[in-house]
């Protein structure tokens, strides 16, 4: 494994932390309440990004007729790819780094 020197670990531009995230399982927010855990292979300056071994985490809540009580359903699915559409992305958080 190649050593990353301290130029190339720098995190001057936001895009930095996401360069610095490559093939390391992410936690992105999407629009309409969906969550992804994956390893991120690619990305742009769109945040368009390519996804591994995607779990992916959809949230809805629904109003019941009868009690007007809020019902939250979470569904769950795992893709092997997954292309992201940038404008979708509300957050990215790289992996928990521990000093």
């Amino acid at each position: 494994m190649a050593s990353i020197t301290e130029e190339e670990s720098a995190v001057k531009e936001p895009l930095d932390l996401i360069r610095l995230s490559l093939d390391e399982r992410i936690y992105v927010k999407l629009r309409s309440d969906r969550e992804l855990r994956g390893k991120l292979h690619a990305y742009d300056q769109h945040l368009n990004m390519i996804l591994g071994d995607v779990e992916e985490v959809v949230t809805t809540v629904e109003i019941d007729d009868e009690t007007y009580e809020e019902i939250v359903r979470t569904t769950k699915r795992t893709v092997p790819f997954l292309f992201v559409r940038g404008d979708g992305v509300i957050l990215v958080s790289p992996p928990l780094r521990t000093a």
